[in-house]
């Protein structure tokens, strides 16, 4: 039997417990037998109003986590859906690539952020900080007042996790979505756009996040020429883009089509003009924009080579 296993992460005092209190009292375990695994004590305590169908276990160090530990918890047990509240200064990647069994799935992983501090956890602990984030499936900001829902905003933090959900929760108890409908960074009202060279990832995030809006428009814009190995007849310029800091590099690529592309080699600065349709590509395994070329000719590199946020 697959058994759905729901990660609750985030550093200490960011509000994990509190929000396993909050799901649990909705009634989240009413049903299904419930494994809460405990990575790290905080200040806050789970409400025992609330465990009646749950059943709790501590682990005090991240090498225990392996799929022996869970069988044997499995068979102990017998539960349903597992809630695991993972410890902040653990790494993610090791529960996910060869911690579970092959029979627990990692259904949802919820990265829970205190608002006030996540500058500092990203000066000092970038590594940590970015990787709950960009493997996060819903992500909370705590605690937001108004200067740090303005702060947040500003990092353009879908640039890390485009598929996330993301939600400030602000301190006077009320909540809103990350994304609003005045975020929109530009001007597509004459069909055309020229994107300015330093705002290549706000424009690409927006690009991605609504396809719609571009459908039809022609946009220009300045890339490193990349033709992708996986996919045939299909070209990925694109731009590096530094989010967080220099171990957070990523290549923020566009699926272009087009006459006279493969005569530029990878890496070399080209200007594209294109259409933009909103279409099925394998690239995206569904709909998603398709850069249509009509004009690429070779162009000095921007003065900023690297995009950032």
């Amino acid at each position: 039997m697959d058994i759905p296993v729901y990660l609750i992460a985030g550093f200490l005092d960011a509000g994990k417990t509190n929000f396993i209190n909050g799901i649990l009292q909705d009634g989240f375990a009413r049903e299904d037998r419930t494994l809460l695994i405990r990575c790290e004590e905080g200040e806050e305590e789970y409400d025992p109003k609330a465990l009646d169908n749950v059943f709790t276990y501590t682990v005090e160090n991240a090498e225990d986590m392996t799929p022996a530990l869970f069988k044997k918890l499995e068979k102990q047990y017998r539960p349903r859906q597992v809630i695991i509240e993972y410890n902040g200064m653990w790494m993610i990647e090791p529960l996910y690539r060869n911690g579970l069994p092959a029979n627990w799935i990692l259904y949802q992983i919820m990265t829970l952020v205190d608002a006030g501090t996540f500058e500092m956890y990203v000066k000092n602990m970038g590594q940590l900080m970015m990787e709950k984030i960009t493997n996060a499936d819903m992500l909370i900001f705590n605690r937001c007042t108004a200067e740090l829902r303005t702060s947040l905003r500003s990092r353009n933090l879908r640039m890390v996790n485009r598929r996330a959900d993301i939600y400030l929760e602000n301190v006077d108890g009320t909540s809103e979505e990350y994304v609003t409908e005045d975020m929109r960074p530009f001007d597509l009202s004459d069909g055309k756009l020229a994107v300015p060279d330093e705002d290549y990832g706000v424009w690409y995030v927006d690009l991605m996040d609504h396809p719609d809006r571009y459908d039809g428009v022609s946009v220009t814009f300045k890339a490193l020429m990349c033709h992708s190995k996986k996919y045939k007849g299909i070209d990925v310029p694109g731009r590096f883009a530094m989010v967080c800091c220099e171990n957070d590099m990523q290549f923020l690529a566009l699926v272009c089509k087009g006459k006279g592309m493969e005569k530029y080699r990878d890496r070399d600065w080209v200007e594209i003009t294109a259409t933009v349709k909103k279409e099925p590509s394998p690239a995206y395994q569904g709909e998603g924009p398709v850069l249509h070329v009509t004009k690429i000719g070779y162009c000095r590199k921007p003065e900023q080579e690297v995009v950032s946020f």
